[in-house]
């Protein structure tokens, strides 16, 4: 006897619209389980990873600063799985668009112009359309499996960042620890507010709003549904597969750039080792929560940050290990696309007998 997944003749829009509700639903429940076992009570562990955040005015802001790069980067990716492009390596083009939006504030800090902020915003954004445009290429002209490529890409821009700021952009005036000099006042993003909280969430939202518009109300949205969906019939259309994937990439690369520009400027105001928590990582699961989707994603990603705020407060008032954020965020991964996988596909029971005979039937 084996299990086989056989695809559904129609499928449940209602399901499909309450799948992220459910896959939330089952990680709490599972999240409260993995916190009985560790001995603590559930309701107050849970208490103090999803509510316990939110009763500040503080933790608020940190969680809008967390979302901001997440739904950056979702948006994007968005637009990559929509055309059926797989970009793993957001987490790659969100280094490289820091390293990018940088130069200005590391190389040419004396420049303290009116155009240094924009010139940063540009150059991040570019920096990530350039690391996305390497997987993008590798596919188009020799057929290379994009999530392979785009995931390598990961470790070689993470590698580049830890060699300059170790290297050649250690800031003299440092005491030789691995970092870039502190940025300038004028080459930090604006604060909203007294707190962390900066224009990047800003960004953000015009992102959500330019691509959602762009998904919906334009050919080129249709383009890239038409070609996700059935390639054969799209390029009966007139439309060009290759185009399509460097567009996605370009944009997924160039939203992931802005994002980690926007992470070194406005939150952390210079180059360490580490200027991200996997936010690259981490928006994929936001991407698929908001049914890629930019308004679902919007939301998806305040919930996401919540768990990276989450993550810190369990930290402190409980004694958690940081790891226990990554746990939730796989077991939400997890739900999600086992949800949508039901949704499309029934279990199939097929005796090894009947298996038999059909295989020597063909």
């Amino acid at each position: 006897m084996r299990i086989e997944l056989e695809k559904r003749a129609e499928h449940s829009q209602l399901m499909t619209f309450l799948s992220p509700l459910v896959a939330i639903g089952l990680t709490l429940v599972c999240g409260s389980v993995l916190f009985a076992t560790m001995g603590y009570n559930p309701l107050d562990a849970l208490y103090a990873y999803f509510i316990e955040p939110l009763t500040t005015s503080w933790s608020i802001e940190e969680l809008l600063v967390k979302a901001g790069p997440l739904v950056l980067i979702a948006v994007g990716l968005s637009v990559c799985f929509l055309s059926n492009s797989w970009n793993i390596g957001a987490e790659g083009q969100f280094t490289m668009g820091a390293l990018a939006g940088s130069m200005i504030p590391v190389l040419f800090h004396e420049y303290t112009g009116a155009m240094a902020l924009p010139l940063m915003v540009l150059m991040g954004i570019l920096g990530g359309m350039a690391w996305g445009a390497i997987p993008a290429f590798l596919k188009v002209r020799f057929g290379t499996n994009e999530i392979l490529t785009s995931l390598m890409l990961v470790y070689v821009a993470q590698y580049i960042l830890d060699f300059l700021v170790r290297g050649p952009w250690r800031d003299p005036d440092g005491f030789n620890f691995p970092e870039s000099r502190i940025f300038d006042a004028a080459h930090v993003l604006p604060k909203i507010g007294e707190g962390r909280l900066h224009i990047g969430m800003i960004f953000a939202v015009i992102a959500v709003v330019v691509v959602w518009w762009m998904l919906t109300r334009t050919l080129k949205g249709f383009e890239i549904k038409v070609m996700g969906e059935t390639p054969r019939a799209g390029r009966f259309a007139g439309f060009s597969s290759n185009g399509v994937v460097w567009f996605g990439f370009l944009v997924s690369g160039g939203l992931a750039g802005l994002a980690g520009m926007a992470e070194v400027s406005g939150s952390i105001e210079q180059l360490t080792p580490i200027i991200s928590p996997g936010y690259g990582f981490t928006a994929i699961i936001v991407a698929f929560l908001g049914r890629l989707n930019p308004i679902g994603i919007l939301f998806a990603g305040l919930l996401l940050g919540l768990s990276y705020i989450g993550g810190e407060s369990a930290q402190v008032s409980l004694g958690l290990t940081d790891k226990i954020t990554r746990v939730f965020q796989g077991m939400l991964l997890f739900f999600v696309l086992a949800c949508d996988t039901l949704i499309l596909y029934k279990f199939k029971f097929v005796s090894s007998a009947k298996r038999l005979k059909e295989t020597a039937h063909v």
